[in-house]
């Protein structure tokens, strides 16, 4: 008979141990499933590396792609932190871009300096906004935040469509839905030269060390942990629930709402319907592979990003599908949960 033991702490070296091990066991499985189309599981792996950072350019690239998912990750690790089930990020995604488009496309001008935080500014309040109705709604009707926020997406993609072929279209696209471009003074800086990596990168990591601080050292970050843990014994203790909620919505909508930003006004230049391919969706799986840590979102975005990126690469030599890329995210998140029970838990035998 087998049964599980809860483990009065986790040993740091199994802590550490346990999510790189099961990644390495996800790219295994995922190698069956590679060899099955018959081509050589290590030279796709081979590939998949070297089409991610196998040079300048790969490197830069897998970091572009990295920036926004590590903000829609910080926005799903926060919100989960408290129970609040923030399935809106792609939404809260484009109510930020949409917010940096219509202020930062001509409508306000200010120098670079002043400009760029305040399309910041202005997204991370789009988003927080965004995510406030379904907030409200859980505290004060017992609405499933799930279904809220994933409705809200749609909502918001069928919003910025109709404003993409009408109001906000840009009459010099040829015809094309897109909006306006951002000014030259809200444009987010390159930060690395030939390469499209941004200012948008250094403020990622910068809220991943922000977001830490307030989880590890401030009460507002204990209390956002108090009520994931045990709402009613939060609340028991004089913690204050609801507000909690509110203003954890505020700061994951926000962060969410930045990325939207940096991707509208540091990689693109203007709005387009396609401007994420999901990272809204991508940062709830960043989030899970991090174990909801902030520092470990940063690794678990470029870890991501790096697949994504390098699958195209192993697509095009072996003829192998790109959505293999899907299955090892997949599977990857799935083992690292799995791990996370073995950190919490011993198996015992009788």
């Amino acid at each position: 008979m087998i049964r599980l033991e809860p483990r009065e702490t986790a040993p740091v070296w199994l802590s550490l141990s346990a999510p790189l091990t099961a990644v390495l066991a996800a790219l295994l499985l995922c190698a069956l499933l590679i060899m099955w189309t018959g081509a050589s599981a290590l030279e796709a792996y081979g590939l998949l590396f070297k089409g991610a950072l196998g040079s300048r350019f790969a490197i830069t690239e897998t970091l572009t792609r990295a920036t926004p998912m590590i903000l829609t990750g910080l926005a799903a690790a926060i919100a989960f932190r408290a129970k609040l089930w923030n399935i809106g990020g792609e939404g809260q995604f484009y109510a930020g871009a949409l917010a940096a488009t219509w202020l930062g496309a001509g409508a306000i001008t200010l120098p670079p300096y002043l400009m760029v935080p305040f399309l910041i500014g202005a997204g991370a309040l789009a988003g927080g906004l965004l995510l406030l109705i379904p907030a409200i709604l859980k505290n004060r009707l017992k609405v499933d935040e799930v279904v809220t926020t994933l409705l809200l997406n749609f909502i918001v993609l069928l919003f910025v469509n109709y404003l993409l072929e009408g109001p906000l279209k840009d009459p010099m696209s040829m015809g094309w839905p897109q909006a306006a471009p951002i000014i030259d003074e809200g444009v987010l800086p390159a930060i690395l030269s030939k390469s499209r990596v941004h200012l948008g990168l250094v403020i990622a990591v910068v809220a991943a060390v922000l977001v830490w601080a307030l989880m590890r050292f401030t009460v507002w970050g204990y209390e956002i942990r108090a009520v994931g843990y045990n709402a009613a014994a939060a609340g028991f203790a004089g913690i204050g629930v609801n507000k909690t909620i509110i203003l954890t919505a505020l700061l994951s909508g926000g962060l969410a709402g930045i990325a939207g930003v940096s991707e509208v006004a540091g990689t693109k230049g203007y709005l387009t319907l396609d401007l994420s391919p999901g990272f809204g969706y991508a940062g709830i799986a960043v989030a899970m592979l991090a174990a909801l840590h902030p520092l470990a979102v940063v690794a678990s975005a470029v870890f991501l990003s790096a697949i994504f990126v390098g699958a195209d690469s192993m697509s095009r030599a072996l003829n192998v599908p790109t959505y293999i890329s899907d299955v090892i995210v997949a599977t990857s998140v799935l083992a690292v949960l799995v791990s996370g029970m073995f950190t919490r838990f011993r198996l015992r035998f009788r």
